[in-house]
């Protein structure tokens, strides 16, 4: 049985609180409605409209199913309070001021770690620290165990998460996108004779989770050039910081990873970069900032500070001149433990490549927090793809359930930020035999690869 059939056999309602109460007693006719009423209602027609398409569709529906019904079964696909409270311009009172955000130390984390010592939490009247990880496992399990309130993550954790796959199925949001582009494919040095993808046949390479677009694009990209990343290959996990050592030890051929880590690698003369992450999807979505949807809905008001820290922590990284601060803001030991020199060169975009070139390229990588639903869907292909997800599924309802599209255009917009006006696009890609990817047909996207689990 569904999770909604579980709602609609048991009839539970939502829980109406002493603001729902005092509102459900006023006379609507005489008493004047509040801004922050009038920006309930547009959520909640939002999501209706979203759902149903029609007035008379919602109608319908409120018939059958009966009010309350119908308002925990909307709760379950959307979460409706974090929504409402997105959408005011104010915030009310903070209920956890004191707050514990987990994070990997890689440069795509850099608007959750410079939130911290650049002062954005504490603007929205936020206590955070910044709590270091050594893998993604680790982040994962800090977070569905409690120990974090908010965490660092992969773009497709919280969809796997929340579907329960590779972990116990636990709900999860994810409102904001961390960084765009920002990783890299990097070789070791003997490989240096390495010029496309079928002359990497044999080869061991590492990604720092299963669930992570490095595995998601690497395997893309080898696929591409005609190397079945199951069978030509070997890709194991290695946690980020781990990798360069692995790399000069010559456990591994090479790896998609974040970054500092491929630019550290060059500084260690140990590896070069063969090819940015960019090169294959420009403007794809890396990391993410992400809660488990119960502390969404409990705390609210502090959800939506939270989230509009790391919204303009995020826009003001997107500014290029000022990465140089920030670069000298996360590079130390508590935070990245990094050469300034080294985070400036992924920050700035300034590098050298490892084969004797100085690149110029200033969105090696960006920050960008809108999270598109058809991010969610483009991933959601590539577990299906791979075999990562066996049953079939339903790529919109995922999509819309994580990725809170509608509440970061709110929150931007609040914030003075231009946001996007549609919840999903078409995403083109750089390279590859169909470079345009559609989310209104994943499963035609899936079958036209060659190489494919499913």
């Amino acid at each position: 049985m569904s999770r909604w059939d579980n709602i609609k056999s048991s009839g539970e309602q939502s829980p109406v609180t002493e603001k729902q109460q005092g509102s459900l007693e006023l006379n609507s006719a005489t008493k004047p409605k509040s801004v922050e009423n009038l920006l309930e209602g547009a959520v909640e027609k939002a999501v209706n409209h979203a759902i149903f398409g029609s007035e008379l569709a919602r109608r319908e529906f409120l018939r059958l199913v009966g009010a309350g019904t119908a308002s925990a079964i909307l709760n379950s696909i959307f979460p409706l309070n974090p929504a409402k409270a997105l959408a005011q311009e104010k915030t009310g009172p903070i209920e956890k001021k004191e707050l514990k955000i987990g994070f990997i130390p890689i440069t795509c984390a850099t608007p959750i770690i410079m939130a911290e010592p650049m002062g954005f939490y504490k603007k929205h009247s936020l206590d955070v620290q910044v709590y270091k990880a050594s893998g993604w496992a680790m982040i994962r399990d800090m977070s569905i165990n409690a120990e974090t309130d908010a965490t660092h993550m992969l773009t497709p954790m919280p969809l796997a998460i929340s579907m329960g796959i590779g972990a116990q199925a636990v709900p999860y949001v994810m409102p904001a996108v961390e960084n765009i582009n920002g990783q890299a494919i990097t070789l070791h040095v003997k490989h240096k004779g390495v010029k496309e993808a079928k002359d990497m046949k044999g080869f061991k390479f590492c990604v720092p989770f299963d669930y992570s677009m490095h595995n998601f694009l690497l395997r893309y990209y080898l696929a591409e050039g005609g190397i079945d990343p199951d069978k030509d290959v070997q890709i194991r996990v290695v946690p980020p910081p781990e990798m360069v050592a692995n790399l000069k030890a010559g456990n591994v051929d090479g790896y998609l990873a974040p970054d500092p880590f491929n630019q550290r690698a060059v500084y260690e003369d140990a590896g070069f970069i063969f090819m940015l992450s960019k090169e294959i999807w420009p403007g794809h979505p890396c990391c993410a900032f992400a809660a488990r949807k119960d502390f969404a809905e409990k705390n609210p008001n502090t959800f939506q500070a939270l989230f509009k820290s790391i919204v303009e922590a995020t826009q003001y990284a997107h500014q290029a001149s000022n990465r140089k601060e920030i670069a000298a803001a996360i590079a130390p030991r508590n935070f990245l433990n990094q050469p300034v020199e080294v985070v400036e060169q992924v920050l700035t975009g300034v590098f050298p490549d490892g084969l004797g070139n100085n690149k110029n390229v200033p969105d090696r990588i960006d920050f960008d927090p809108f999270p598109y639903h058809s991010m969610a869907i483009w991933i959601l292909t590539q577990m299906k793809r791979w075999g990562y997800i066996k049953q079939d599924v339903n790529y919109t309802k995922i999509a819309q359930e994580v990725y809170l599209a509608a509440g970061c255009r709110e929150v931007m917009k609040s914030l003075g930020y231009k946001a996007p006006a549609q919840n999903s696009t078409k995403h083109q890609f750089a390279l590859g035999k169909n470079k345009l990817f559609d989310p209104d047909a994943p499963e035609n996207y899936i079958r036209a690869f060659a190489i494919r689990r499913s």
